[in-house]
């Protein structure tokens, strides 16, 4: 069995694209692992954060995490702020690290250009994050492959660690569904879904309901070709649909192209829509059964208690590796 270890920023409604790239494959995963999900609310501060909008969107969160088929049985759920081992362990995680190599990280580049203040927290949240993998003895970390940079940074910090001071960490694995992965914007194609996106058309939110999931997708950005085929270069628009279809129904790329040759894009737009209804309709059931009830508070109470005891554990050996603290003398 191995431990997987998962972090979800709640810094707005997911989007199809979370729930196609992530959340939908955790759920097979937590059948032979010991799986971690964790609502990394501490990295949404690395920006400005409404506290009472931040709140809501943390229960939320959760409450997707169960709606998408998360077993609080089967899994730890819990709230990272709520685990103060992590934001210890990645102090120590930041002693480490070097700015050179933050400044390297993309999300940091694409996050601070053109702006004239940043946060030192967006510099040095990779570490962090590198701390909530490593508290767990995690073996494998499931991502989009735009964090992919930073679970490099995570591998090399651990061993960096390891070799410095004490061999007291896994190595973790980095695991990229094959496909979902990366599910694009509906008006922009070639740059990913965003639950932050300015122009809400781009985007398909998990509590979208029917009417608005249906408009999103007829009006997706395509091509003036009318055929339905995978194209990522030449035809970005109609290849994340097929991406997204493929994802909800099960179906391969290559079945619908054939499916849909000879038809044009609108009853494939169509049946698109119906597709990503069908897999979010239940999903959206079992939210509003969970966001104001005492049963997703006993379940974050209990997800917290287990993290705090293996985190718990964890930091003290990471804590005895470098000399922190003292030991203190037998009477």
């Amino acid at each position: 069995m191995k431990t997987i270890f998962s972090g979800i920023q709640p810094s707005g409604t997911l989007t199809i694209g979370n729930y196609l790239g992530a959340m939908k494959h955790f759920v097979d995963l937590q059948e032979d692992n010991n799986c971690y999900f964790c609502i990394v609310d501490e990295h949404a501060i690395t920006v400005p954060q409404d506290r009472l909008k931040l709140r809501e969107n943390i229960r939320s969160l959760a409450a997707l995490y169960l709606a998408s088929g998360i077993d609080s049985d089967k899994s730890t759920l819990f709230i990272q702020s709520e685990v103060p081992a992590h934001t210890q362990l990645g102090w120590m995680m930041q002693s480490i690290s070097y700015i050179g190599e933050l400044e390297r990280m993309t999300q940091f580049k694409d996050k601070s250009h053109g702006k004239e203040a940043v946060s030192s927290s967006l510099l040095t949240y990779p570490p962090l994050m590198a701390a909530d993998i490593l508290l767990y003895n995690t073996d494998l970390v499931p991502v989009g492959d735009d964090q992919k940079q930073h679970l490099e940074l995570t591998r090399n910090l651990a061993q960096r660690f390891n070799h410095k001071f004490n061999d007291i960490f896994t190595i973790p694995e980095i695991s990229i569904p094959k496909v979902g992965a990366r599910i694009m914007s509906l008006q922009e194609p070639t740059k990913k879904m965003s639950k932050s996106d300015e122009n809400n058309k781009a985007s398909i939110f998990m509590l979208d309901d029917e009417k608005k999931i249906e408009k999103k997708i007829k009006s997706a950005v395509t091509d003036s070709e009318g055929i339905v085929k995978y194209d990522k270069e030449n035809k970005p628009g109609i290849s994340n649909l097929l991406t997204i279809h493929a994802s909800c129904t099960g179906e391969t790329i290559e079945t619908l192209e054939q499916k849909y040759e000879g038809k044009g894009y609108g009853e494939f737009k169509q049946d698109t829509a119906n597709a990503v209804i069908n897999v979010l309709k239940p999903l959206q059931q079992r939210y509003y059964e969970l966001i104001d009830s005492q049963e997703l508070d006993d379940i974050l109470d209990k997800g917290a208690d287990k993290a705090n005891f293996a985190a718990t554990k964890m930091i003290r050996k990471a804590k005895k590796a470098m000399g922190l603290g003292r030991v203190k003398k037998k009477k």
